[in-house]
């Protein structure tokens, strides 16, 4: 069984998206988050990379994630910066807990990593019941524009003690009618020509069109729905390599 965010590529995860780093991603939530009194959660945390700098702002937030290599990173950044959240293992499409949210919030795509449609229709509705009367989902998508089969890609890091991480990363499967793609990646860590480890991963991203995703919330009972791109507030996508973001409010 190929595995999903492992040790090596939550440490490449770590390494290439360090905590803070942005794509516009951190401002925004920040901003739009502020105003927030009560707790957040951030389902499928990763690293901390977002969820360390909302709690340095002085926000409380829990976080989840299904990866466990992901959330012993998370609590060591976390540690290493005097900070102390709620972080508990967990998916999106099973959640379950007494809290009730100001604020849910999904950033950078990783909201697509559910490709099958029952899961993830399970994971707003759990979204949705764990939020406030009055609170927010905010929520990013991306498109897929460019879906090619075979083709191999490649990227390399290289690690603080000098170790050399790489990755081999092909799409294997398109599936047009269910709306997802299915990727294979191999990731080897390298020590002066000695492989030290391998790792083989399953990556499955599904994609929405804008307003299909909109009716999905508007289904599921969520309100005054915003939809941004490229982290400008109401800005309607007209790029479709642009992050599409929704916001809805739960109104119970």
């Amino acid at each position: 069984m190929l595995s999903y965010y492992g040790r090596l590529s939550s440490e490449v995860y770590d390494m290439d998206k360090p905590i803070g780093h942005s794509f516009g991603d951190v401002e925004f939530y920040m901003n739009r988050l502020k105003s927030c009194k009560g707790p957040i959660l951030e389902p499928a945390t990763g690293t901390g990379r977002i969820l360390i700098p909302l709690l340095e702002n002085g926000l409380t937030v829990e976080g989840f994630d299904s990866s466990k290599d992901m959330l012993n990173i998370c609590e060591n950044n976390c540690r290493k910066r005097g900070l102390n959240p709620r972080l508990f293992e967990g998916k999106m499409e099973s959640l379950s807990k007494d809290t009730e949210y100001d604020a849910i919030i999904v950033p950078t795509g990783t909201f697509l990593l559910l490709h099958k449609r029952e899961d993830s229709l399970k994971a707003l509705e759990n979204f949705y019941k764990h939020l406030s009367n009055g609170g927010r989902l905010i929520l990013d998508i991306s498109l897929q524009t460019n879906i090619t089969t075979g083709t191999v890609s490649t990227r390399t890091w290289e690690c603080s003690n000098g170790d050399v991480i790489t990755l081999e990363n092909k799409v294997v499967e398109v599936d047009y009618i269910n709306q997802y793609t299915i990727s294979h990646g191999r990731y080897e860590k390298w020590r002066e020509g000695v492989l030290l480890q391998t790792e083989l991963e399953y990556f499955p991203l599904r994609w929405y069109g804008v307003e299909e995703f909109r009716l999905i919330l508007e289904s599921l009972g969520f309100k005054n729905i915003v939809i941004s791109s490229g982290y400008k507030l109401g800005q309607y996508p007209s790029n479709s390599e642009d992050i599409i973001t929704f916001e809805a409010v739960a109104v119970k």
